[in-house]
């Protein structure tokens, strides 16, 4: 049985019909603007930077330097990234899809 968690609620789930329904970045950018402060937009925006540099394969001393996350934040995200419920990786998954590439979130390593 999959138990339920405290942020699984009903207003949760009006919040993600809310984001599904809108049709661009643009009415995107003004949602979220209204809805959380500039340092949590400043922090979510850094945090899927870092999960999709983390994608890239870009060490996390690159992306610490690169970045104004903690190596702890870092591992978190890591951590999320691998083994969480797979939406760092599905979004990552459809960007790559819809540009037909990957996206760029850090300067790409040298192979």
């Amino acid at each position: 049985m999959n138990k339920k968690e405290k942020w699984q609620n009903e207003d949760s789930e009006e919040l993600f019909k809310a984001v599904l329904g809108l049709k661009n970045t643009s009415e995107a950018r003004a949602f979220f603007r209204d809805l959380l402060t500039e340092k949590e937009i400043l922090e979510f925006g850094q945090r899927w930077k870092v999960a999709r540099m983390l994608s890239e394969s870009v060490p996390y001393s690159e992306i610490g330097h690169r970045t104004w996350m903690s190596p702890r934040t870092i591992a978190r995200i890591q951590k999320w990234l691998k083994s969480g419920r797979g939406g760092y990786r599905l979004a990552i998954h459809r960007l790559e899809q819809k540009a037909g590439k990957r996206p760029v979130a850090g300067k790409k390593r040298n192979r």
